[in-house]
């Protein structure tokens, strides 16, 4: 009778991933039967959910930022609504406002659109400061103080805001306080030829259906919570958070820089990076998803010098000098 060898180069995870990247793969499913490409922005979006975080989607017109975020919203069994900024929307648009009710001779304070469990913002730098104010607290603290008493949200809570970053006439450059409190900022290029081509004979063939119906649902608020649990039970060694915080402290002292990241950058590299291990099967996280995960996170939170500003350098140029600079743990 044969006696059957355990392979010793198996992985066997201490922590059961299995539902959670079956969900993961789902949702992926479903958003590749309309969206083409853009792997990267959909993986951000889902390690968002992951880790109770807000993104920033920063591209081009046209290129599916607003029904890429439609369209994840619509894989949830979670209410979504879309607030469209403009220059005159003002913090009552967006918060709500309280009415005097006749009949109990008292005022009622009725809930605005960012009531919800998945927020769209579109074109989020087109409200004025004021407006833009307004999002401050709820993005960090999930709540909103109104003529004295607190709302709180009902988890999940997901900002997700798009903006474009070419047209620049009529808009309010966020300040960089509401822009640390995006867990990722994600930049979407354009379709490859190939990608184009596959968008085109899509519509071609989808005729008179509505894309998001071709959408269903595959998670709900009870498992959503549940997988952000298991996130936080993910393994990460106390030399890779040597590495992260080295990554971030590097922000603060280069000389290309004249901002540097703040804590919760090393927080949101962290544990953004043990939802992208765990999406992976992995219940631990290594340097590389790490390196995946920072120039996302830090991105929006450094400012260049002005010197090199005009010669043309980037903050992610910036951010991937600083992670090639740190040695990676052994």
């Amino acid at each position: 009778m044969e006696e059957t060898q355990e392979n010793p180069l198996e992985f066997n995870s201490r922590i059961d991933l299995k539902n959670l990247q079956e969900a993961v793969e789902k949702i992926k499913a479903e958003l590749g039967k309309v969206i083409v490409g853009q792997h990267d922005m959909l993986e951000m979006l889902i390690i968002s959910i992951l880790t109770d975080g807000h993104s920033l989607i920063e591209g081009v017109p046209g290129v599916a930022k607003t029904l890429t975020a439609k369209l994840l919203a619509k894989t949830l069994a979670v209410d979504f609504s879309r607030i469209q900024f403009t220059p005159d929307l003002m913090p009552s648009d967006i918060l709500g406002t309280s009415i005097f009710n006749v009949k109990t001779s008292e005022f009622e304070f009725k809930q605005g659109p960012v009531f919800s469990n998945i927020v769209l913002i579109d074109e989020i730098n087109r409200a004025p400061a004021k407006t833009q104010a307004a999002l401050f607290e709820i993005m960090e603290e999930r709540q909103v103080t109104m003529d004295g008493t607190e709302y709180k949200m009902q988890p999940p809570f997901l900002v997700f805001a798009t903006q474009n970053p070419v047209e620049q006439e009529g808009t309010y450059a966020l300040p960089e306080a509401q822009l640390d409190r995006f867990l990722f900022k994600i930049n979407v290029p354009y379709p490859t030829l190939e990608e184009e081509i596959h968008i085109l004979t899509n519509e071609h063939h989808r005729k008179d259906a509505f894309v998001l119906d071709s959408v269903t649902q595959v998670l709900n608020a009870k498992q959503i919570a549940e997988y952000q649990h298991t996130i936080k039970q993910i393994i990460i060694e106390s030399n890779l958070l040597k590495y992260i915080a080295a990554i971030v402290d590097n922000t603060r002292t280069n000389a290309n820089l004249f901002l540097g990241a703040s804590p919760r950058a090393s927080l949101a590299i962290m544990n953004a990076s043990k939802a992208l291990a765990a999406m992976n099967g992995r219940d631990f996280v290594t340097p590389d998803d790490i390196k995946k995960i920072a120039p996302s996170v830090l991105r929006h939170r450094i400012m260049l010098t002005p010197e090199r500003e005009m010669e043309g350098i980037t903050a992610d140029k910036v951010v991937q000098q600083i992670i090639e600079t740190i040695e990676i743990p052994r």
